[in-house]
């Protein structure tokens, strides 16, 4: 309301991950406030359940050919922009993951000169961190984002019941991690904090999301004697139904840009116990929606768990003051008209 409708292209990551779901939601927001939305990607986004009629989808197709050895994803992706920014008339590219989408729009920009065509581009953490930290791709990733005409950095509860009696069936208490279960997030760390946990009182681990790390925690499960308490659940599309079930969030990232699984748990009142680093300070105060622990400190995190665990009344002042974190700070409300801003600041500047 009071803002010009816009025609704005998203591009991200259409799998699990942070930062699809950002891209999705944020799309789905917009259009709800008005706004005309098109996802341009490979196949549509995760949380994408089914386009309205302000939101639109567009596939990139790539061709091989016996001469790559990969398929140019980057470049087809640019053709795709460019045709969509001309055909459907956008007023801006919305590029979520530095590389490639950043460098694609680059290239869909070149494309349609003199038309202008503004690009941001949103930063989440391990785009910077990984990919770019890698020396193959940091002067690309430098430059696309060097090239960007704005930048910017992401720093309902289900009903219990059926569900928890299936993994908790004596009562025992539900841990919960969430993650794509790579090196940084620690997931063999997430089996060693539940160990000492479950020594101090019954307790279950959800451990869902997979990736390259998850054999190695299964076979630590193993190892403690555990794995009839650990449940691998894999990808999961709707986690706030495991997260409303869970009385604790572990998340002993060694980095975390921003922390969206802690905020999907605190939106849950699940209370957290997370590490210190990254954007997680700026979503948890200490004390209050859960505890901060230093990263890779595996027996501070399970003692801060058992302190939440082991005091029904503190686990729920915890969990009420989380979700309240969750639905006022970083509310919808809050968040979006700060994305149309920074839109309309875009749009206003001088080519």
């Amino acid at each position: 309301p009071g803002q010009m409708s816009m025609k704005i292209g998203i591009t991200c990551y259409p799998t699990y991950g942070g930062s699809g779901i950002v891209a999705t939601e944020l799309g789905k927001e917009l259009a709800e406030r008005g706004h005309e939305i098109h996802f341009i990607s490979y196949a549509p986004p995760m949380r994408l359940v089914k386009p309205g009629p302000r939101i639109h989808f567009h596939e990139v197709e790539v061709t091989t050919y016996p001469l790559f050895d990969h398929a140019p994803y980057t470049l087809a992706l640019a053709t795709k922009m460019a045709e969509v920014a001309q055909s459907q008339d956008l007023d801006l590219l919305h590029c979520h993951y530095a590389i490639p989408h950043s460098v694609s729009a680059f290239l869909a920009k070149s494309m349609l000169n003199p038309r202008k065509l503004p690009v941001v581009t949103t930063l989440h953490g391990t785009d910077i961190t990984l990919v770019g930290s890698d020396r193959s791709y940091l002067p690309i990733t430098k430059f696309s984002i060097e090239q960007s005409d704005g930048v910017t950095a992401v720093s309902q509860p289900a009903g219990r019941g059926d569900l928890r009696k299936r993994f908790a069936p004596s009562g025992e208490k539900v841990l919960i991690h969430l993650s794509n279960f790579r090196p940084v997030k620690r997931p063999t760390d997430v089996i060693e904090i539940f160990a000492r946990v479950q020594r101090g009182l019954p307790a279950v681990l959800l451990m869902v999301g997979d990736g390259p790390e998850r054999s190695s925690a299964a076979w630590l499960a193993g190892h403690h004697g555990i794995e009839s308490k650990v449940y691998f659940l894999g990808k999961q599309e709707n986690v706030e139904e495991f997260f409303s079930i869970s009385d604790v969030l572990l998340l002993p990232s060694d980095n975390e840009s921003f922390g969206l699984v802690a905020l999907e748990a605190m939106a849950c009142e699940v209370p957290v116990v997370v590490s210190r680093v990254g954007g997680l300070p700026e979503v948890v105060a200490e004390g209050v929606e859960g505890f901060l622990v230093e990263p890779r400190n595996i027996d501070a995190m399970a003692r801060r768990a058992l302190e939440i665990l082991g005091d029904d009344r503190l686990r729920r002042q915890m969990g009420q003051r989380a979700r309240e974190t969750a639905t006022t700070r970083f509310s919808a409300t809050e968040i979006i008209p700060q994305y149309e801003r920074f839109y309309q600041k875009i749009l206003s500047a001088p080519t």
